[in-house]
């Protein structure tokens, strides 16, 4: 498959209001009042605006912060890190690769094995549950979850 993100005109019309302030200018959804943030079916999280790969439901965990977290990328690649100095202290912002999607944030506050706090906005986020992978064209990672 290939991502590439869509002209502005079309993720106008694509995105909700929320995803498009989210992704397009760095916003912040509400914490608790999103979409994903206690999702626990299995899956993977990809980037609403380019359809990448971004993360599995097996790298997810309950961080209490409201927000969907993550201890590692499904794919490396598929995810840019960047320092984000907007706020009072320096963090480092998470982006798609190809989409250029503002993702949200990580720290290192997380849990083993990685240590990482991967704190991602849904809004940023479509969530493929396991068993619509391969029509979705993401079959590749159903061995993943051992089918």
């Amino acid at each position: 498959m290939t991502f590439e993100k869509p002209g502005d005109d079309e993720l106008r019309q694509k995105l909700t209001p929320l995803q498009y302030k989210v992704t397009q200018h760095e916003g912040t959804e509400a914490p608790f009042r999103n979409e994903y943030w206690d999702n626990h079916a299995p899956g993977i999280y990809v980037d609403v605006v380019s359809g990448e790969p971004l993360f599995s439901s097996l790298d997810k965990y309950d961080s209490g912060t409201g927000w969907p977290s993550f201890t590692r990328p499904l794919e490396d690649d598929n995810v840019r890190l960047r320092v984000d100095r907007k706020l009072f202290a320096e963090r480092t912002e998470v982006r798609s690769a190809q989409g250029d999607s503002h993702l949200g944030h990580v720290f290192d506050d997380g849990p083993a094995p990685t240590g990482q706090r991967f704190c991602m906005n849904s809004a940023s986020l479509r969530f493929i549950p396991v068993d619509e992978l391969e029509a979705e064209g993401y079959g590749q990672y159903l061995k993943l979850f051992g089918r």
